[in-house]
């Protein structure tokens, strides 16, 4: 018996050995055996099976390529899943779940379960549970005159909230280069520069079109382009001439386009304009602080229908929104004040309530009452308990680059999160809601995510932890 227990080990070890061959031996028979399939029987439902199986081939031994796919797929991509609803799941949904199981799949393989920066992605965990039993909690009429949203809605919700955190999660892990960091980017800067001129070309290429259809050129693909070309353009001492002029025609397109072209859309420009203004105070806050003074002047002075179009036109807009706010929480969220209703319920609970004397749905339009209402105040303090461990973490990592590609990313990152938080409070989603932006918003609320998480990637790369804060916000005092 001694001797058959030996052996056993033995087997053991040399498997544990040998897992890498045999995991792409199995992927090669794999492979090998669906086309023999397909040789005799092929429809398109198989072509897409091959092509899934080829690309999952190369994910698995490029686990980084898989993000670069997402958010290509995310932005220009209109393929989606058929459901039952009349809500279709867009690639974004579909893709995101396969890249978190290949994640797991390297963990298990590699026995390495050391996580990035433990006190960043702890309280978005956290956030993620606190959905799940949210949702698990929504099952029950909190008033009994009202209906709950059908399964698939509340389902879609926890996905979004769930899905997102799985990607920062991702993205904090599979980074392992910069260099891989840096194509992430610059695919980003290419789709973007190839949107801003087909938008000046009148649909020149064909692409804003495409992303407007899909709803992936929301307010977070705006905040997120300008505020990581400009992080480069302000902190990265090393790019080129050529580099540089594209770096600033790319910016002034953005805000250019955003100001003259959507200025009715306060989304399109405001939170980019915040994201511009924390990158150059974290470069000089004397000179953010002039440029600010001379954009009041400039506004008061010369545009003084932006006001007129606050205090008239927009006024029905903002009451509403205010009324919205008081029933939600001062009616709604005491029916369940720790967990939330639920994913997407609330909405279904308004027609009880009359707003403005009317008895009928209505939503948030503000992202922070929407995690309230669906989490709770336990899944609103995880949530901005996570917000600022990335910020606080951001903060660090500045001061460990200095004139590189990653100073330029980390202050970036710092911009797109404070315009990504005045979004937020605009009602362009950070966490899309179902019934408002619905699950295409996903399409562009993805970025967030995951260019914050690759930011706490950059942790492993420097061995930051986040256990300590820069206070410093500007090391060369200007």
């Amino acid at each position: 018996m001694t001797l058959d227990f030996v052996r056993s080990n033995a087997l053991v070890r040399r498997l544990e050995q040998h897992s890498g061959l045999l995991l792409r031996l199995g992927v090669v028979g794999t492979v090998l055996l669906s086309s023999a399939y397909l040789a005799r029987r092929s429809s398109e439902n198989d072509l897409l099976l091959a092509i899934g199986l080829g690309a999952l081939i190369v994910l698995l031994r490029l686990p980084p390529l898989g993000l670069i796919a997402l958010l290509v797929a995310s932005l220009a991509v209109p393929f989606a899943l058929a459901t039952s609803s009349q809500t279709p799941l867009n690639i974004s949904l579909v893709l995101i779940p396969v890249l978190f199981g290949i994640w797991l799949l390297g963990l298990l393989r590699t026995r390495n379960f050391r996580f990035t920066a433990p006190r960043v992605l702890v309280p978005f965990i956290a956030f993620a549970v606190v959905a799940t039993l949210a949702f698990m909690a929504g099952q029950l009429p909190w008033n009994l005159f009202a209906r709950t949203a059908p399964l698939t809605a509340q389902f879609g919700g926890w996905a979004v909230i769930v899905f997102s955190v799985g990607v920062f999660i991702v993205a904090a892990h599979q980074f392992d280069d910069i260099r891989w960091l840096k194509i992430l980017t610059y695919v980003f800067f290419g789709i973007g520069a190839i949107y801003m001129l087909d938008r000046v070309g009148s649909g020149l290429f064909g692409l804003s079109s495409l992303m407007n259809g899909m709803g992936s050129d929301g307010s977070i693909f705006w905040i997120w382009l300008v505020a990581l070309a400009f992080g480069q353009l302000v902190f990265n001492q090393e790019l080129r001439r050529p580099e540089q002029l594209a770096l600033a025609a790319l910016v002034l397109l953005v805000v250019g386009i955003g100001w003259f072209q959507a200025r009715s859309w306060v989304s399109g420009w405001l939170p980019p304009m915040i994201a511009l203004g924390t990158i150059v105070f974290l470069r000089s806050w004397r000179l953010a602080l002039l440029l600010g003074l001379v954009a009041v002047i400039y506004v008061w002075t010369s545009q003084p229908e932006i006001l007129a179009r606050l205090q008239g036109g927009e006024a029905y807009s903002l009451s509403t929104r205010d009324a919205a706010r008081d029933i939600l929480l001062f009616q709604i969220l005491p029916l369940s004040p720790v967990f939330g209703l639920g994913p997407a319920n609330y909405y279904w609970y308004t027609p009880l309530y009359p707003i403005l004397g009317w008895y009928v749905s209505f939503n948030s339009h503000n992202n922070y009452v929407d995690i309230l209402l669906q989490t709770g105040i336990l899944g609103f303090a995880c949530f901005l308990w996570g917000v600022v461990a990335v910020g606080r973490l951001g903060l660090q990592l500045r001061k460990r680059f200095d004139g590189d590609f990653a100073a330029g990313y980390v202050n970036g990152c710092l911009g797109g999160l404070a315009g990504t938080l005045v979004a937020s409070w605009l009602a362009d989603w950070l966490l899309p809601f179902v019934y408002n932006i619905g699950l295409n918003g996903f399409r562009a609320s993805i970025l967030a995510w995951l260019f914050m998480g690759a930011m706490v990637g950059l942790a492993r790369m420097t061995g930051v932890s986040g256990d300590k804060v820069a206070m410093d916000l500007d090391p060369r005092g200007s």
